[in-house]
Order: C-alpha cells, then sequence, then structure tokens
C-alpha cells in the first residue's frame, strides 16, 4: 500500500506539516499541525478526505498549534508521546513568550510508545520513540518515508539547549532507530527541505564526529 503525502510549510517559524492519506480508502492524518492549518483543513475538505488522527511528532507549541482547529473540525483522534504531555498542555503559554497566540490543544486521545502502529486506510506508520530535542519525540515511519519531526533535519538535529533536551539522547535516537533505516528513505522533518536518511548519514556534520550543541535555531 502506497502513502500519499502532501506538505505544508505554514506559520510564523515555518513549520512543516503533513497530510497523509490512503487513496483507495480517501481515510488521512495530519502530522503537527501548525499554526494557519486551515491550509491543511481546505485540503482535506476540497479532496473529501476523512481525516481520522492528528500525530504530534512533539508537544512544542509551533508543532500543535492546528490540533484544535482540525480536532473541531473533522472530530480526528489527537495522538502523542506521554513524555510530551506537560509541553502540549503549556502550548499557548509556551507560544505568549514568542509574542504568538494559539488555541490551547485538547487533550490526546491516544499516547504512542516505541513500536506502535498507526493504520491509515490500508497503510500504516510505525511509532519511533526519538527522544533528546523533547523527553517525548517520536518519528513515523513508513517503507520509503519518515516523518522526523525536530529530531534530524537536512544538514542538523534538532536543538537541546531548551527544557527537556538531552543532546546524547538525541544523537543516540538518530543513530540507533533513524540511521538504521534504508539509505533511500525520504525524511521529511519538522522545517526545511526534505532529505535522505543515506545523505545524512554520509554528510550531517552533527552525527560525523564532529557533534555540537545547540542544533537547527528553532522551538
Amino acid at each position: 500500500m502506497v502513502l500519499n503525502i502532501k506538505s505544508f510549510c505554514l506559520g510564523p517559524l515555518a513549520n512543516n506539516g503533513y497530510v497523509v492519506w490512503d487513496g483507495d480508502t480517501g481515510e488521512a492524518l495530519a502530522i503537527d499541525p501548525p499554526m494557519d492549518a486551515e491550509v491543511m483543513a481546505g485540503f482535506i475538505g476540497k479532496n473529501g478526505f476523512a481525516l481520522r488522527k492528528i500525530l504530534n511528532t512533539h508537544g512544542h507549541f509551533d508543532h500543535v498549534a492546528g490540533n484544535a482547529m482540525l480536532k473541531k473540525l473533522f472530530r480526528a483522534d489527537l495522538y502523542i508521546h506521554r513524555a510530551d504531555l506537560d509541553l502540549l498542555l503549556l502550548g499557548p503559554a509556551h507560544a505568549e513568550m514568542f509574542g504568538l497566540d494559539i488555541d490551547p490543544s485538547p487533550r490526546p486521545d491516544f499516547f504512542l510508545a516505541d513500536g506502535d502502529v498507526v493504520a491509515i486506510g490500508g497503510g500504516q506508520l510505525s511509532v519511533l520513540e526519538t527522544p533528546g530535542h523533547t523527553p517525548g519525540g517520536v518519528s513515523f515511519y513508513s517503507p520509503g518515508m519518515l516523518f522526523s519531526g525536530d529530531s534530524l533535519f537536512e544538514g542538523s538535529i534538532g536543538r537541546t539547549d531548551l527544557e527537556g533536551g538531552d543532546l546524547d539522547a538525541l544523537i543516540n535516537s538518530i543513530r540507533k532507530k533513524l540511521f538504521v533505516l534504508p539509505s533511500g528513505t525520504a525524511v521529511y522533518p519538522g522545517h526545511g527541505p526534505e532529505t535522505t536518511i543515506g545523505r545524512e548519514i554520509g554528510e550531517n556534520p552533527f552525527l560525523g564526529g564532529s557533534e555540537q550543541a545547540g542544533g537547527k535555531d528553532i522551538v
């Protein structure tokens, strides 16, 4: 089963949100709906998709800002890792620190854990725990595609200087959970352009023996 992907770069922090759907059934899920998620909602409605699930790779406000809107419009179930629940619920307060205003996210319907499988139509995404950027960071994998949130970017990694960040944990997550995937796997990150696992294994300066603190300067 081949899943279809539409990416959206939205909001003041240029977040990548994704709609993933099964073309045979029209069932869809949204990953990390950011601010301005009405654009995603319009795409879903225009195509007549049935949005069943909203998945958050982690709880930072810029990745969950659209949860409330999509859940209200489509009555989809919300999923996040339990370790990021506090971040999820503190989203409006954290957004205010950046001079931004977001709607509070609903509480999750389900908690994610390593090895879980999230079904969508006839396809599925596997949950990979990838903590380090946040304690409850996860990535979503289906053969040929990886949604890495703020764990892995083109030529960079997620920042680890925020509360709950852990550089050693993030490096370990990437090496043991992501770099073992097939090299041709397309990586769809939380910010910035797409890349591949093979490209990052060969070229990512944060993972080639010269590890540095910090990472990409985003939330």
